[in-house]
């Protein structure tokens, strides 16, 4: 991300609003740190995505290092032509093959319809920062989305969120075929209910001019008997495919031949991943932060793909355990030479897979991937892989110009929309009170304090058990007129009524479910509002500020 002097110097406009990411008490201080103090967290990662030098450095480490790259940009080439890619996918995925090409890296879960908002941003943010290597290093950079596609919490990918016309967040979700929660996504196919969902969803989303197309798209994506994250890589690759996006389905049995010596590496040297990586936790730990990942020291960082997704742990010495198999060190490095497609990495294991596929200079990565990322440096030098930069990717709310002047106009800050109840709209309310009203209750609540602090001090004198009597007495007049406080303040919501609806109009979109919008709402909700234009204008006011959220309408 681009250097940052830690506040916006730029006035909102009418359609963005820049916000600190301190100001959000969700997001855990590692994240805040990493923005603002990136000092803190060095020892943690590669180098400091603001700083150009870092950049450079990440170019050399990453060109020094072979990889096989006509088999990666065939691996790729073959998965655009099975998906009919945009031309300008594929150009860039050809890119791969010159020894000069580097990759800005992004990945998330297949998740229904393409997921969650963030999902887009993280896409788009990787697309904005390849374009920003190439024009700044003068070398060509592809952007790359990785699909985890053998993760097999199936719970996790099945739903989707929109919110309906009257702004209620609502939650849709397609069955549970053969194979759901028991193996990877990639190998679940969508049953019927796929169709029922899409119905669903069309019932759900208000009607707009966009919204015959995007079911339209939809619908070619998810069909009966389309694997999920198959279906996911088209829906995906349609939206940003012609943007240059290279999507990559990471369960493809194909490239796993290309990662046979990483998983032989992992169980020759089983339990040093898992260590490293605990040391990393205990580290960040150790300086007030948090540890994302705690594996077992007896844990490899692979998993064994049969029936299930197993998990394998040292048992002694050269024995292993697979589910309830038992096999020697020898056995499984056979296994893997032999049929290295049954085998995924964990999610520590994970990204040096990635980057031993690709040339990446830098990973775009969410709140949570950045804390485990902080935790595999060391891991990464066990590898000889060169660990790449790690950016923060764009974070943002979208507001209809309704909410976004309601923000503007009461100054009420977003974060204070979060909380599912009222609060904020009484601090408003009261603050709209009648000076007469207010002033009055004021008077009363320090006239009443004075008064019976006088009378408490007196009645002591005569009768010291008269003191406690007073005191409560004191407490339960203040408590009284709190309570008519709240009287006024409800009666001041029942007369201004329009107050009240646009503060929930703004709080439902903000905070769908009591949650971040971007980590709730769907893709397809946006883009059934706002249409193509969506991409294009989130691509346009992405913050160029690491640790700025930006509020904004489309």
């Amino acid at each position: 991300m681009l250097p940052h002097s830690g506040v916006t110097t730029s006035p909102p406009t009418t359609s963005t609003i820049p916000v600190d990411i301190r100001r959000f008490p969700w997001l855990r201080r590692l994240v805040s740190d990493y923005a603002f103090e990136y000092q803190r967290l060095s020892e943690f990662y590669a180098g400091d995505p603001r700083d150009p030098a870092a950049w450079r450095d990440s170019l050399a480490r990453v060109r020094r290092n072979p990889r096989a790259r006509d088999r990666v940009a065939d691996l790729l080439l073959a998965q655009q032509k099975a998906r009919n890619a945009a031309p300008e996918a594929v150009a860039a995925s050809a890119l791969l093959r010159d020894p000069q090409t580097v990759a800005v890296v992004t990945g998330q879960q297949a998740g229904l319809f393409g997921g969650p908002l963030f999902t887009l941003l993280k896409a788009l943010t990787a697309l904005r920062l390849a374009e920003q290597a190439s024009q700044q290093h003068g070398t060509p950079t592809a952007a790359i989305f990785w699909i985890d596609a053998e993760d097999h919490d199936w719970d996790e990918v099945k739903s989707c969120g929109v919110l309906d016309a009257d702004m209620a967040f609502r939650s849709i979700a397609v069955g549970d075929p053969p194979g759901a929660q028991e193996v990877a996504v990639a190998r679940v196919r969508l049953d019927s209910s796929v169709t029922r969902v899409l119905s669903e969803l069309e019932e759900l989303l208000p009607g707009t001019e966009f919204t015959a197309d995007l079911l339209s798209g939809l619908r070619r994506a998810y069909q009966p008997g389309v694997g999920m994250a198959d279906a996911f890589a088209r829906w995906l690759e349609s939206l940003l495919g012609p943007r240059g996006l290279v999507v990559f389905n990471s369960a493809d049995p194909a490239s796993k031949p290309l990662l046979a010596d990483l998983f032989a590496r992992e169980i020759e040297q089983a339990g040093t991943t898992s260590r490293l990586a605990s040391e990393a936790g205990s580290a960040l730990q150790a300086l007030g932060y948090h540890a994302q990942a705690t594996p077992t020291a007896s844990s490899l960082a692979l998993f064994h793909l049969n029936a299930g997704r197993d998990a394998i742990r040292v048992e002694s010495g050269d024995r292993f355990v697979i589910g309830a198999e038992t096999v020697t060190r020898a056995e499984l490095l056979a296994q893997v030479r032999e049929r290295p497609e049954m085998f995924s990495p964990s999610v520590l294991l994970r990204p040096i897979a990635q980057d031993t596929l690709f040339p990446t200079i830098c990973y775009v990565s969410g709140p949570s991937e950045l804390a485990y990322l902080g935790q595999l440096k060391a891991a990464y030098a066990a590898f000889a892989v060169p660990m790449p930069l790690i950016a923060q990717r764009a974070t943002v709310t979208i507001l209809d110009s309704n909410s976004m002047r309601f923000l503007l106009r009461h100054e009420v800050p977003l974060e204070r929309l979060r909380a599912q109840d009222e609060a904020a709209l009484n601090d408003l309310l009261g603050a709209r009170l009648p000076p007469a009203v207010d002033s009055s209750l004021d008077r009363a609540s320090r006239a009443i304090e004075s008064e019976m602090q006088t009378l408490i001090g007196a009645v002591g004198s005569l009768d010291p058990t008269l003191e406690g009597a007073a005191r409560s007495t004191l407490t339960r007049m203040q408590d009284d007129l709190r309570k008519l406080q709240a009287k006024i303040i409800q009666a001041a919501k029942r007369k201004d009524d329009t107050l009240r609806r646009q503060f929930h109009h703004a709080q439902g979109q903000a905070f769908p479910g009591g949650q971040p919008q971007e980590r709730q709402a769907g893709i397809v909700y946006f883009l059934n509002k706002y249409g193509p234009a969506l991409i294009e204008r989130l691509s346009d006011a992405l913050p160029g500020e690491a640790g700025i959220h930006q509020v904004l309408t489309v």
